[in-house]
C-alpha cells in the first residue's frame, strides 16, 4: 500500500507528509535536542566510525553522551544493537531517543545522518550544533535521481546547522559544502586544513588511510567543542575500531577481515589497505581472497559490475554470493556483480557456503575479506529478516574446518 501511494501521490505531497511527521515528533517530545549539544555526521563513507570516535573522545573526557548510528543506540551506560536495518531511524524514534538522553543527563548527542533521512525530513526540528562532512562518492543515485540531488540532500544538513561546520577539505566536493553559512567553519585533511596529521600528530591503531580521515574529523569536532588535546589523542590511540568495520575475526594461520563496505569507493579503500597488510611468511605470494555481493531491491544497480571489477583488480580469488536481495532474484544480482570480474569469480548462492569455500582456499599468510554486511544482524530477503552475522559464521565454519585437520 505504501509503495502504491508513493507511485500515485505527487512528490510535494509525500515531502509535506514527512515534514509534518517531523514536526509532530518534535512537538510531542518537547524539542529535546535544544537541551543537548547535537552533532550530526554525514557523508558517503566513514559516518559510523566517526560517530564512534567522537563518542569515545567525549566519554574519555568524562562527558555523558548519547549515540545513534547504524551499529547501536547508546544513552549513557545503556546501549542496544541497532536491529532496525535503518542507519537513521524515523522522526518519532529519534525524538524519543533524544528525550531519554536529556532525562538521563546527557550533555552531547551524536547522530549518523543519511541522505535518505534528510530526504524524508528526519533532520528537521533537530537543533544541530555541529555538522560533519566526511566524504562523498556516487551512492543512492536511483533513490535520489542523480548524484547532484544526492549531494544536495547532504547539503541540507549544513543549511540547517548554523553554528559549526566541520569539512573534509581534501574531498573534491569540499567547496560545495563550504559555501553554506555558519558561525564557525573548521576543515581537516591528512595534509591540508585547520586540523591535519602534522599539527595534530594524530595516531590510531586501526588500519586504513580512511580511518585517519575519520580520526581527524573526530579530533576537529572535539577540539572545537573544548575537549583538551591530550584527552583527544589518548582516546584515539585507545580506539579499537567498530564492530564489522575492518574487524579482524581470525588472526592465524591466516587473517579473516569482515567489513561493511558496499560502495565502490569504500570497497577499493578496503582492498588497498589489505594489500599493505599482507604478512611476510614462508608463503612467497600471500593471496587476498574476497567474498562479496551487492544489495538488491533496486538499489544502485549500476555499481554491481563495478564492485566485481574492483574485486578482480585487487583480489587473487573472488567469490560472489548473496547479500541482501530484498525482492530481487539473488542469482540475477550475483550474475551482474560477477560480470564485472570478467570470468574471475566463483558464484555461490549460499553465503555460508561462500564463506566456507573462502576459508578452505586460504593458506598461511593469506587474507580473507568478507564485505557488504559487517556486523548487520540479518539478511533481508522477500520481506523477511533472516538472522545472520558474518563474524559468527566465519568462526563457526573456521572451527569446523580445523576440527577435521
Amino acid at each position: 500500500m505504501k509503495e502504491l501511494l508513493k507511485n500515485f501521490l505527487p512528490q510535494f505531497v509525500i515531502s509535506f507528509y514527512h515534514f509534518i511527521l517531523a514536526f509532530l515528533g518534535a512537538l510531542i517530545y518537547g524539542f529535546p535536542s535544544k537541551k543537548l549539544t547535537l552533532i550530526g555526521v554525514t557523508g558517503t563513507n566513514g559516518k559510523t566510525t566517526t560517530t564512534e570516535m567522537i563518542a569515545a573522545i567525549f566519554e574519555k573526557a568524562g562527558k555523558k553522551i548519547a549515540l545513534l548510528n547504524s551499529i547501536r543506540f547508546k544513552i549513557g551506560e545503556k546501549e542496544e544493537i541497532n536491529k532496525l536495518r535503518m542507519t537513521m531511524p524515523g522522526r518519532f524514534f529519534i525524538q524519543r531517543f533524544l528525550k531519554k538522553a536529556t532525562k538521563e543527563g546527557c550533555e552531547y548527542a551524536i547522530i549518523e545522518v543519511t541522505s535518505e533521512g534528510i530526504k524524508q525530513h528526519r533532520h528537521r526540528f533537530l537543533d544541530f550544533k555541529v555538522a560533519v562532512f566526511t566524504n562523498l562518492a556516487p551512492e543512492h543515485i536511483e533513490a535520489h535521481g542523480s548524484f547532484e540531488k544526492y549531494r544536495e540532500a547532504k547539503l541540507k544538513l549544513f543549511e540547517a546547522t548554523k553554528e559549526i561546520h566541520v569539512i573534509n577539505i581534501e574531498d573534491e566536493n569540499a567547496d560545495y559544502f563550504l559555501r553554506t553559512l555558519a558561525k564557525k567553519k573548521i576543515t581537516f585533511g591528512l595534509e591540508k586544513g585547520d586540523f591535519n596529521l602534522k599539527n595534530t600528530e594524530t595516531k590510531i591503531q586501526i588500519p586504513g588511510k580512511f580511518n585517519l580521515y575519520n580520526a581527524l574529523a573526530a579530533f576537529s569536532v572535539a577540539k572545537t567543542l573544548g575537549i583538551e588535546e591530550g584527552i583527544i589523542k589518548e582516546a584515539l590511540r585507545e580506539f579499537k575500531g567498530v564492530p564489522g568495520r575492518m574487524e579482524e575475526v581470525i588472526s592465524r594461520p591466516f587473517k579473516v577481515i569482515v567489513d561493511y563496505a558496499f560502495t565502490p569507493n569504500a570497497l577499493e579503500k578496503v582492498y588497498q589497505t589489505l594489500i599493505n597488510l599482507k604478512p611476510k611468511t614462508y608463503n612467497p605470494k600471500p593471496k587476498i581472497i574476497c567474498v562479496l555481493g551487492s544489495c538488491g531491491g533496486g538499489r544502485d544497480k549500476w555499481k554491481r559490475p563495478v564492485l566485481g571489477e574492483l574485486a578482480a583488480k585487487y583480489c587473487d580469488e573472488v567469490i560472489v554470493t548473496n547479500e541482501d536481495p530484498y525482492d530481487e532474484d539473488p542469482w540475477q544480482i550475483i550474475g551482474e556483480v560477477a560480470e564485472g570480474t570478467k570470468g574471475k569469480a566463483r558464484k555461490i548462492l549460499d553465503r555460508r557456503e561462500a564463506i566456507r569455500e573462502a576459508l578452505k582456499l586460504a593458506k598461511e599468510g593469506d587474507i580473507v575479506v568478507i564485505t557488504g554486511k559487517g556486523a548487520e544482524p540479518s539478511i533481508v530477503e522477500k520481506g523477511k529478516k533472516i538472522p545472520w552475522d558474518d563474524r559468527k559464521v566465519v568462526k563457526e565454519e573456521f572451527q569446523k574446518i580445523y576440527e577435521k585437520i
